[in-house]
């Protein structure tokens, strides 16, 4: 194979049909400038929005040309013209409205949850639970699996240029805008910023068998918080291992230079991969980046070059996914009974934490099970 002739294989799987009728509830950032600019690119179709600001869903909804606003989100679900109920709003909040939402099944089809689903496994075991068995496809908002970099290094991952993975590493430099209703969370950077980089790795190589994780508070952030600048190592019964390096820190502030990156890479026995992760630049638009070198193509260095990011261009994937599954009755590519496990690391890592010890994955979900019971 040529180098020119690699499928990075970047794009999502679109669904024939893209009229679905969405409903948004949640009128923030993440909707207004994310979901909602990424669903007209792509021709889907939200069709009603809330949030709690009926001010602030009307001009959401006069920005996106959606053509119904409710005051709360129990009208939205009862509407019988939504197929698809779109959720951005708090983790803690998530269980209480698929509660309600589940009671509605005659006329909703699928659920896009964001992440983090709930606050720990047990509340997403019940999420997952609720909508299997009302028949309601559940999807949870994974986006950084529709980056395009870490879509091209998953394609590179399946035709084996580099050969059996030995080591991955995620580095973050970046300082988060931490919303409002997390500083009622002591679980702060593991769960809602950490989560993208767990998930990515389980994306690309499956799930670990044990997971070490250690953590300081960060000072610039005032309230309260166990976790935030954070380091998590995956370890694998083959030996492979995938650790990050999540620093809010970062940059101390005015009067020393800014270096904001996100960065990636992944040694194999046959080639090594790295790139970017252009999101800390966000507003300005800056694609991710890809290189790699293999045995397969020696003596060069594999760098394509494409013009979509992440925020907002990889929320087409994560709606479209379930959109398909909907469509072909078929488990979605981001499930919520897939992201149970993410959960569980979750889980594990603050375990990790507290007992200052190596956990197994098996314990931690062995535990969450028989507490169930």
């Amino acid at each position: 194979m040529e180098p020119g002739n690699i499928d990075f294989a970047i794009d999502p799987v679109m669904p024939k049909n893209r009229n679905s009728r969405i409903g948004c509830i949640g009128a923030g950032f993440i909707m207004a400038d994310c979901h909602l600019v990424a669903y007209k690119d792509a021709g889907f179709n939200p069709q009603a929005i809330t949030s709690l600001s009926l001010d602030e869903s009307k001009a959401v909804a006069a920005r996106h040309n959606i053509p119904k606003v409710y005051k709360n989100w129990k009208e939205l679900i009862s509407d019988p013209d939504i197929e698809i109920v779109d959720i951005a709003i708090a983790p803690d909040s998530q269980l209480g409205v698929i509660r309600e939402l589940v009671k509605q099944n005659d006329h909703i089809k699928g659920v896009l949850c964001q992440k983090p689903l709930a606050m720990n496994y047990q509340e997403a075991q019940m999420i997952v639970e609720l909508c299997e068995d009302s028949g309601i496809k559940l999807s949870v908002n994974s986006n950084m699996r529709y980056d395009q970099s870490i879509r091209a290094l998953k394609s590179i991952l399946n035709q084996n240029f580099l050969g059996e993975p030995v080591l991955a590493t995620i580095e973050m430099r970046a300082i988060p805008h931490w919303q409002d209703f997390l500083k009622k969370y002591d679980h702060l950077e593991i769960l809602n910023m950490g989560i993208h980089h767990i998930d990515t790795f389980r994306y690309l190589f499956g799930d670990p068998e044990r997971v070490t994780t250690i953590t300081r508070q960060d000072p610039r952030t005032k309230f309260s918080h166990i976790d935030g600048i954070s380091q998590y190592t995956f370890q694998y019964s083959n030996g492979f291992m995938a650790t990050s390096l999540d620093d809010v820190w970062a940059w101390p502030g005015e009067g020393t230079e800014k270096d904001i990156y996100i960065k990636w890479r992944v040694e194999g026995m046959d080639g090594m991969a790295q790139g970017t992760i252009g999101w800390p630049k966000y507003p300005e638009p800056t694609p991710s980046t890809l290189e790699f070198t293999s045995n397969h193509f020696p003596g060069k260095w594999i760098r394509p070059h494409w013009n979509k990011v992440w925020f907002p261009d990889a929320f087409q994937g994560t709606m479209a996914q379930l959109l398909v599954a909907v469509e072909k009755n078929a488990e979605p590519e981001i499930s919520g009974k897939d992201n149970l496990v993410t959960m569980a690391i979750i889980d594990a890592c603050y375990q990790s934490i507290k007992e200052q010890r190596t956990i197994y994955l098996s314990e931690t979900i062995k535990a969450n099970k028989e507490a169930r019971l």
